[in-house]
């Protein structure tokens, strides 16, 4: 739109050629990566767990504190979180954003979660892992009353509710 002043159209100190620490993509290539298709994956995992199954959340639109829409009387813990990936690290330091607003915005490298009893949860890590997707266990759920959601991880611990 030739109306925008041409000091909004852009804001950050990064180029698209640039290189990300971390990453073997530059910036240009790393935000515009596709997003991994979880399909296949979900249809395995209902195929041989439907039963146990009981939520499962894709965390992009609302990311680490998706869950509050669908729990009650639930406490979700996350405290053994994925590294946290370049794009994601380059994003908080080019727009100043704390971790505790990342984690409530971005998926921080964290997609998919499969809500189900833990001794199903490692045929849902090998079902993750043949597909070339790494899983883990990455919390807990705990009675509670109303809606909370804590993530710990090396960034500090944030509490949402």
């Amino acid at each position: 739109d030739p109306a925008v002043p041409s000091d909004l159209i852009y804001s950050g100190s990064k180029k698209l050629t640039d290189p990300v620490e971390g990453s073997p993509l530059d910036a240009g290539k790393l935000v515009l990566s596709a997003t991994r298709t979880y399909a296949p994956v979900v249809k395995k995992i209902l195929d041989g767990f439907r039963d146990k199954v009981h939520g499962m959340i894709h965390c992009s639109g609302g990311a680490q504190t998706k869950a509050l829409h669908f729990i009650n009387d639930v406490h979700v813990i996350k405290d053994n979180m994925f590294p946290v990936p370049p794009l994601f690290e380059m994003i908080r330091k080019e727009s100043g954003t704390d971790y505790k607003e990342m984690y409530k915005v971005f998926n921080m490298g964290h997609r998919m979660e499969v809500y189900l009893p833990a001794e199903h949860a490692q045929a849902i890590i090998d079902i993750s892992k043949s597909f070339g997707i790494e899983a883990q266990i990455v919390g807990r759920c705990e009675a509670y009353s109303g809606k909370k959601v804590t993530i710990k991880s090396e960034f500090g611990e944030f509490v949402y509710e």
